[in-house]
């Protein structure tokens, strides 16, 4: 954990806050935090700063807060995700917390499961905890937002357009492709939205369906990746060419 995120509810009428159960618990067994101590801490979905330790007691935890610091930049990314094996959300949620994208919609495919949508992992209390794990790791303070949908072509022909905006570049990873995604101006975007599909990818009607509404397929490579992998890979490689970072050559 390497920010004691801090919500409404801890927040005391003099400005200090308390803080009970799991992040008590690590403030204490792991950071062994001593009173006088202050600890990295930051406000959902607002500043950062430092919290001075009053009190670090079994199953609380009290600081004096300062806050005056912003969090990460966003990352202008948004992801249209087939919705993943739950074990696979279980990594893929707290991933994308940490690299700051702002709404991920997770949809249904003809590739994926349906009692994948019966998961407890889509229950609004496991969900919200995997994205502050991310947000823990990463320092940031603003949680995705997450959405479902369970039909696919309503989603892409009813609502898309509205959701992600005329101004967001849309690609669309897809095998078939030979395209690279350098070579689709992710530099000069104001935003992205990256479409990831299932394990076994889009069948050819999601991929042509989305096609229509404007995405562009581009490769990854030879290397077929599961969506916990392709994911972060993605991302890193948006951010890479928006920030016009070239690799070091000549290794």
């Amino acid at each position: 954990m390497n920010l004691l995120l801090l919500l409404d509810e801890d927040f005391q009428p003099d400005g200090s806050a308390r803080l009970t159960g799991r992040r008590a618990q690590h403030a204490r067994e792991v950071l062994r935090a001593e009173p006088g101590e202050t600890l990295r801490v930051g406000r959902l979905g607002g500043l950062t700063g430092t919290g001075e330790v009053l009190e670090n007691t079994e199953g609380l935890l009290h600081l004096r807060v300062a806050l005056a610091d912003p969090p990460p930049a966003r990352a202008g990314v948004d992801l249209l995700l087939a919705i993943p094996r739950p074990k696979a959300l279980k990594k893929v949620l707290p991933a994308v917390a940490s690299l700051g994208v702002d709404r991920v919609v997770l949809v249904n495919a003809a590739r994926v499961e349906k009692s994948y949508f019966d998961s407890k992992v889509l229950a609004p209390a496991f969900l919200q905890e995997l994205l502050l794990q991310g947000l823990e790791q990463a320092r940031d303070t603003h949680l995705p937002e997450v959405l479902v949908r369970e039909r696919f072509r309503p989603f892409v022909e009813d609502e898309l357009g509205s959701l992600f905006g005329r101004e967001a570049l849309r690609l669309l990873p897809h095998p078939p492709a030979r395209q690279p995604l350098a070579t689709l101006g992710v530099s000069s975007a104001p935003r992205v939205v990256l479409a990831i599909g299932p394990d076994g990818g889009w069948v050819p009607f999601e991929a042509e369906l989305l096609e229509a509404h404007g995405f562009h397929p581009f490769t990854l490579g030879p290397r077929i990746l599961r969506v916990e992998t392709a994911v972060p890979v993605l991302l890193g490689q948006v951010a890479l060419l928006r920030e016009n970072i070239s690799p070091p050559s000549g290794r």
